[in-house]
Formats: C-alpha cells, sequence, structure tokens
C-alpha cells in the first residue's frame, strides 16, 4: 500500500507534459482523480462534473471512451471534405428516332444509380441547348467518390450494356468532360426539381498557367455575383477523349427552373463576368437541365 501511495503521491507532483489543449490538461487532471478514487485515496479540489470513468473501468460505458472524442470529431471533419468527381456526357439524339426509345435510353442510364460506384446520377432531356456549335439534346450527370470509381462504373458490365443497347443506336454525338472541383462545399446529391446550368469551356492554344488561373478565377467567383446559384463546381477536364477540346467545365446548381430563368434578367452582371474571359476562349458550351422533380423506383 506504501508503494502505490508513492506512485499516486510522484504521479500527483510530477509536471504534467505540455499539453496541445486546455481540454487534454482536463482530462489528465479528471484520469488522476478517478485513480485515487479507485486506490481509496483522498482527493483535493471540486469533484468532476460527471462520474469518474475511464479506460481503467471494468464495466466501460458510453462515456468511458469520452477521451477519444478529438479523433473521433476529426475524422468526421475529414470525411466532410472529401473529394467529388464529376462526370457530364451530352448526347445528341438522331433526328428521327423514335421517341419511345429516347425514353428508354434515359430510364436506362438513370437505373445505373444503383451502382455501388455512383453517389448521385440523373439523366435525361435538356431544357435547352445554349451552344451554336453543337445541337445536344440530352444529358448525364453523375458523381464519384474518386477517379478509380468513375473507371470502375465506365468498366461495369451493366453500364456497357446500356451504352451498347440504349444509346449508341439512338445517338449521332457525344461528349464527355471529367473534373474534380476545386472547391466543393454542399450536398453530393442534388435534390430532384433542381436545375443545372452546365458550361465547358475550350482555351485558346498556348495560353499560360496565369490565363487559365484568371479563367478558373472568373468562373469560381460567379457564386458570389448571383445568389441564386445554390452551388458551384468548377475545374479542369481530366478525360481528354471525349471532351472535344474542352478542358474547363463548371455546374451551377439552383433550385429551381424559374431560379435558372431569373439569371437571364441579369444580363448586365453576366456580361461583365463574360468579358473577364472572353479574350481567353475559343469555344463554349453552355446547356441547362432540370433534374426530374420524382425518381422512379430503380432509383
Amino acid at each position: 500500500m506504501k508503494l502505490i501511495q508513492q506512485i499516486v503521491r510522484s504521479l500527483s507532483t510530477t509536471q504534467l507534459p505540455l499539453a496541445r489543449s486546455s481540454q487534454k490538461i482536463q482530462i489528465y487532471s479528471q484520469n488522476l482523480r478517478c485513480s485515487r478514487k479507485m486506490l481509496g485515496l483522498k482527493t483535493s479540489g471540486p469533484a468532476p462534473p460527471t462520474p469518474c470513468s475511464h479506460f481503467l473501468s471494468p464495466n466501460p460505458t458510453p462515456t468511458t471512451f469520452r477521451h477519444f472524442k478529438p479523433y473521433s470529431s476529426f475524422r468526421s471533419i475529414k470525411m466532410s471534405a472529401e473529394q467529388i468527381v464529376e462526370h457530364v456526357v451530352l448526347f445528341k439524339a438522331k433526328p428521327d428516332v423514335d421517341p419511345s426509345k429516347l425514353s428508354a435510353m434515359a430510364n436506362n442510364l438513370n437505373s445505373l444509380t444503383s451502382l455501388s460506384q455512383v453517389v448521385h446520377l440523373s439523366a435525361g432531356p435538356l431544357v435547352r441547348d445554349r451552344s451554336s456549335s453543337f445541337s445536344f439534346t440530352h444529358i448525364l450527370h453523375s458523381r464519384y467518390k474518386s477517379k478509380s470509381d468513375l473507371a470502375d462504373y465506365s468498366a461495369h458490365p451493366d453500364h456497357v450494356s446500356v451504352v451498347k443497347e440504349y444509346v449508341l443506336p439512338v445517338v449521332d454525338d457525344i461528349m464527355a468532360v471529367d473534373w474534380i472541383p476545386t472547391d466543393f462545399s454542399g450536398p453530393i446529391e442534388v435534390a430532384p426539381g433542381s436545375a443545372l446550368r452546365v458550361t465547358f469551356l475550350k482555351l485558346k492554344e498556348n495560353l499560360g498557367e496565369s490565363e487559365k488561373s484568371q479563367v478558373l478565377s472568373a468562373i469560381g467567383g460567379i457564386k458570389e455575383k448571383f445568389p441564386g446559384i445554390e452551388q458551384l463546381t468548377v475545374g479542369e477536364n481530366f478525360s481528354p477523349g471525349r471532351a472535344k477540346g474542352f478542358s474547363i467545365a463548371s455546374i451551377a446548381v439552383f433550385k429551381g427552373v424559374n431560379e435558372l430563368e431569373a439569371l437571364e434578367a441579369q444580363t448586365e452582371l453576366a456580361n461583365e463576368q463574360k468579358e473577364k474571359v472572353r479574350d481567353f476562349l475559343d469555344g463554349v458550351v453552355v446547356v441547362d437541365y432540370a433534374v426530374p422533380p420524382t425518381q422512379s423506383a430503380s432509383l
């Protein structure tokens, strides 16, 4: 018993290690009080606000592991900062294709939401194509947690089957762009009923990194200028194979079509933003899409 008392006295007089925060000091002191109680020794100072409970408890309770809370909080913060990969495919339907086949294409593309790699997917007809060089009619927008998930989705037998059986027979042209947003925030899933404005930019040849940064900065600053935008993602395309030379992409998410249409009334402000990047561009694709208000059970 004397040996134990000496150990406890030594603990009480030993200088505390430098703590990173006052919380660690409090935890250290609380554990010391608990150890004294378990040894039947008197404690000094006010009693801790909660019953003594730590890793020495014979019957751990949920509060037993409260000392690990800083670590679990750190994990939560990291999880909320996971990267998102944007994947957009634009389709140009054949002029005389049966509308039922276009519906089948959209329905089967939407069924791919069930694949484990997909965190969001929506496909359907465009509200409008604002581009003069192309005449796209349909879109697929999906999101993934990594490039490898996107690659696995693309190679999945279900995806390959849908493309071969329902997409290629009814379209004349396809354009696909992939990017990792430089500053993603907000929900990963786009709510049903939302409206999207998707923009692809083709930069002039021989532009330097400075000019590219100016374009990315100008596009990224649009959200501050237009409060109707609920979410904006911007980034550089990393899949040039089907992008037709377009290297910068963005998606502006609106609450609905009405909020998207209201953007058109702000002509002067929109032109001001365009002027910031006009001299750097060799082409622009802009399409609008309304996420269906309800999704089928297969989604």
